[in-house]
């Protein structure tokens, strides 16, 4: 690892969003690097994206993915900070011209939580209960399996999200169980739901570390953060994201796993109001992982996910 030599005391930047959830995370890369080594100093650098400032319109109506980037990986590119520490549901396919996703840290849970301050699970809720959430593919799927639910918008950090649940907004609502268990507040979930009931975001529960392709110094840093697991999962997920130009304006979900050589990759393509819910699942090797990927992407677009694409689409 050390084929260069480290400057006695270095600063390392790390671009961040404000939100409590970005700044814990960004914290806990901070602290382990910080660890392994000590002649290095990190630096927190507080940065807002367009997605922080417009809280007042679903995603899906202001670009979808990059919102939560952009900016940050332009300081990069500007050299303002070295390093982006993000939730990889938020980063687009495609990455822009001298950034790369380096490092991929163990993956926290991927499963969506549901969160509810009088019900135990989805099973109890009330026929026309109102459950907030700011997704399209959880509101699909979970109208796939509760058509009879109402599915109100809901934005805001984790925070805004739990005090409007308890202000009675709603009967539950539905977050990512990384995020609740990165901030502490995992005994607030009510219910783990699995990978069958809704299949996990692309990326989600896991954090992609982004640097300027050639600065050597810092990929050599940060490559003791790295999670062979996590890099082969996520690769086969953005693979099949990437084939399917999938944006935030419509439901689609992967989720992978790897077990020793075997790589298992599941991927949905969904109707915004879950009445179709096209879904398939391959096997293959971990060095595939791309290429599963984008096999599995180009089976759900023959099986309908293309007329649900185009549709979708073409009234976006």
């Amino acid at each position: 690892l050390d084929h260069f030599r480290h400057p006695k005391n270095m600063v390392i930047r790390i671009g961040t969003r404000g939100s409590k959830l970005a700044l814990t995370q960004s914290e806990l890369i901070k602290k382990e690097i910080e660890r392994v080594h000590s002649n290095v100093q990190v630096e927190l650098v507080r940065l807002k994206t367009t997605g922080d400032k417009i809280l007042d319109s679903p995603l899906a109506k202001i670009g979808g993915k990059g919102l939560f980037v952009k900016e940050i990986e332009e300081a990069l590119l500007n050299e303002r900070v070295d390093l982006a520490v993000h939730s990889m549901k938020d980063v687009p396919a495609e990455l822009p011209e001298g950034l790369i996703l380096a490092t991929f840290p163990a993956r926290e849970d991927p499963r969506d939580a549901f969160v509810s301050v009088k019900y135990g699970n989805l099973e109890q809720l009330p026929q026309g209960a109102r459950v907030g959430t700011g997704s399209l593919r959880r509101a699909a799927q979970l109208l796939h399996i509760r058509p009879d639910l109402k599915l109100v918008p809901l934005r805001g950090n984790v925070d805004t999200r739990l005090r409007k649940l308890e202000g009675g907004e709603f009967q539950a609502i539905i977050l990512a169980a990384a995020g609740m268990r990165r901030l502490g507040f995992e005994e607030r979930i009510s219910q783990l739901l699995s990978t069958e009931q809704i299949l996990p975001a692309i990326g989600q529960g896991a954090l992609g570390l982004e640097v300027r392709h050639d600065d050597e110094q810092t990929i050599g840093l940060i490559d003791f953060l790295n999670d062979e697991e996590t890099q082969v999962t996520v690769k086969a997920e953005r693979a099949f994201l990437k084939e399917l130009e999938g944006g935030c304006q419509v439901p689609m979900a992967a989720f992978s796993r790897l077990d020793s050589e075997r790589l298992d990759l599941e991927g949905m393509v969904a109707e915004l109001d879950g009445s179709n819910v096209i879904r398939d699942r391959i096997t293959g090797e971990r060095d595939e992982a791309e290429d599963m990927g984008v096999r599995l992407a180009r089976r759900l677009l023959a099986s309908g996910a293309d007329e649900i694409l185009e549709r979708i689409y073409g009234e976006a």
